[in-house]
């Protein structure tokens, strides 16, 4: 595994002037490279998209579609029961199939989780911002603060160090949902998340 310095940039033009820069300095090019990282929750990690197979506010739907579906189910038979002698037998089955019709659809939406869990998990995980990203692999700190420099001269955003493996001019192992670690320009750190 190789340490790797990203940095973000607004333009195609930016990126391929950075490779340029980059191979110049001596770094191989197959060890560089380019990608555009997509908004988060738009990564395709999973085949039907996004970054996740389940919301993370949606993991007591179940439960509340349940809950909901008996309470609907009691309630409409009997606001069913109350119509019985216009309706007949029918009215007490239909009110209870109705009810705990939309007995779960409700009780699906009230389980739902869009305020604490949510926006707990989104300030929890930095997410980084979408743009053009180049990745170049380096050995040891030496080359990592002048890789740093030099992106930064370049006027790249949100410079950060990172692991994994980039081989001709492929970063096979990058996880988009993985933590930033933005380089402190000051001291030359790293820390997770933005100042």
């Amino acid at each position: 595994m190789s340490s790797i310095i990203v940095g973000r940039f607004q333009l195609q033009d930016e990126t391929e002037y950075a490779v340029d820069e980059l191979v110049q300095a001596g770094y191989p090019r197959d060890a560089i490279t380019t990608f555009y990282l997509n908004p988060a929750g738009q990564h395709d990690l999973y085949p039907v998209g996004g970054d996740r197979d389940k919301s993370p506010g949606a993991k007591d739907t179940d439960t509340g579609a349940a809950t909901g579906a008996a309470t609907g189910a009691i309630v409409g038979a009997t606001v069913g029961s109350a119509t019985a002698p216009v309706t007949g037998v029918a009215g007490p089955a239909l009110g209870g199939l109705v009810g705990a019709h939309l007995g779960s659809l409700v009780g699906s939406l009230n389980a739902t989780d869009d305020t604490d869990g949510g926006s707990r998990h989104a300030q929890e995980v930095e997410v980084r911002k979408a743009g053009m990203r180049v990745a170049v692999a380096v050995d040891g700190p030496p080359q990592e603060n002048e890789a740093i420099a030099l992106l930064h001269s370049l006027k790249a955003a949100d410079i950060e160090r990172s692991e994994g493996h980039i081989e001709h001019g492929d970063w096979d192992d990058f996880d988009p949902l993985t933590p930033p670690r933005y380089v402190d320009l000051q001291g030359n750190r790293s820390y997770t998340g933005r100042i």
